[in-house]
């Protein structure tokens, strides 16, 4: 029975975990980001990940940083044949990718090498992207630069989010894994390098990259606004308080208005004029308020037609 080490952290990981359980994989230890502080209340709160393996009555470590030797045999020490991770959130040292017989392997959420590094569900939406998908791929020691041993596709739908994507790819990642695992044990499984001339990058989302620029298109912030849901959530400025805009839609309207005017209140919406076109806003959430539908919104007089947003 093949001995794998899995390493995750959020819901993405989860039906991975379990579907290495249900096929008969020897799991010696889940090792997943420290428990965290959540909310306004700052609870700890355990990962998915740990929630499902506890579930599961599997082994838990939730080590600081795996570069701290201690940490570092305690993983050594349990001598997998292969590390399967999963959006696990740290750099692995070079023992933990050289020392297991079958190596150590990757479920990552884009078709490599497009979109490598910590966002690539986020800035595929955002980029307007009509497809992505999942690559399974050995680890080296540069971002994401492993050998790719599966792929496969999932398309982008006009109103996907990263939140629907994640949940998709999640599915998308289990069943190609569950595919490509027999091949992995039996050492025959392809070994395509990547082609470094084609590579593009999805950095951890900056708070630069939430922020709406109203000179864009209708179109590039309608793409930001689902990128960005439900997290982080792009925002924007009125009546210089930070606005989250949850949801969003494009109108084909013609309007005399300058990029981040409200040109126009409908009984769901407000309509806003951007560099190309108008959005109309449809769920945001005012500084200090909880999230609302912008109907609920314009049940008071707090924005009227010639108001901007910055």
């Amino acid at each position: 029975m093949t001995k794998i080490v899995f390493m995750g952290t959020p819901a993405f990981s989860v039906p991975i975990l379990r579907m290495l359980v249900e096929e008969g994989y020897d799991v010696l230890s889940v090792v997943t980001q420290p428990d965290r502080p959540v909310g306004r209340k700052k609870v700890l709160t355990p990962t998915p990940v740990k929630e499902e393996a506890l579930r599961l009555g599997l082994p838990v470590y939730q080590p600081q940083k795996l570069k701290n030797p201690e940490e570092l045999q305690v993983v050594l020490d349990l001598q997998p044949d292969l590390v399967v991770t999963a959006a696990f959130g740290q750099i692995l040292p070079t023992e933990i990718l050289e020392t297991p017989k079958l190596g150590a392997i990757n479920v990552h959420a884009s078709l490599l090498p497009d979109y490598r590094g910590g966002a690539p569900i986020h800035q595929a939406i955002m980029d307007g992207k009509t497809e992505t998908g999942v690559t399974i791929m050995y680890m080296v020691d540069r971002l994401d630069a492993g050998d790719i041993i599966s792929q496969t596709t999932v398309p982008i739908e006009r109103h996907d989010h990263t939140g629907s994507m994640f949940d998709k790819l999640s599915v998308a990642g289990t069943e190609l894994l569950k595919e490509t695992l027999p091949s992995i044990v039996a050492g025959k499984n392809e070994r395509i390098p990547q082609d470094d001339t084609k590579v593009t990058y999805a950095r951890n989302i900056s708070r630069e990259q939430e922020r709406i620029d109203w000179n864009r298109s209708a179109q590039e912030i309608f793409n930001q606004v689902r990128g960005l849901h439900p997290w982080p959530v792009a925002y924007t400025t009125f009546n210089n308080d930070n606005m989250k805009i949850w949801w969003s839609e494009i109108f084909d309207e013609t309007t005399k208005g300058k990029p981040g005017e409200v040109v126009r209140l409908s009984e769901d919406a407000i309509h806003v004029q951007t560099g190309k076109g108008v959005l109309a806003i449809t769920e945001l959430q005012p500084a200090g308020k909880k999230r609302m539908s912008a109907k609920d919104y314009l049940t008071g007089p707090k924005i009227q037609a010639g108001d901007f947003f910055e």
